[in-house]
């Protein structure tokens, strides 16, 4: 499991700039998916450079949603443990329902209310 903070500042974000957008995912046909020797397509090139940059995109798309969705299931964690809530989860729940230990568990929440107050208000 990544860190929380890991997916909190990248290199652009910290300096101020947007995020860019990773390069996309191409679909995997579930054939394709069910032979272990095929990962979008990438063992039918030949150019050892272009697989160099079809695969180093697709591992820093893979980085970006992960990180990305490491930042949803922290504010969802902030959302659920949030004590206006009349049905507030605890720590121990959340933990257990996202299969992290308690510590880990408070640490997202903790995380997840800083996103959350980072966020700009919708009207």
């Amino acid at each position: 499991m990544s860190e929380p903070n890991s997916a909190q500042q990248t290199p652009d974000t910290a300096a101020g700039r947007p995020r860019m957008r990773p390069a996309p995912l191409l679909f995997e046909p579930e054939a394709a998916a069910d032979d272990p020797e095929h990962f979008f397509d990438l063992e039918s090139m030949d150019d050892p450079g272009e697989l160099l940059e079809r695969s180093t995109e697709l591992a820093l798309a893979f980085r970006a949603a992960a990180d990305r969705a490491t930042e949803f299931q922290a504010m969802a964690a902030a959302q659920l443990a949030d004590p206006k809530r009349f049905d507030r989860a605890t720590v121990e729940s959340i933990a257990r329902r996202a299969d992290w230990s308690q510590d880990y568990a408070q640490r997202m929440i903790e995380f997840g209310t800083d996103l959350l107050r980072q966020r700009p208000a919708v009207d």
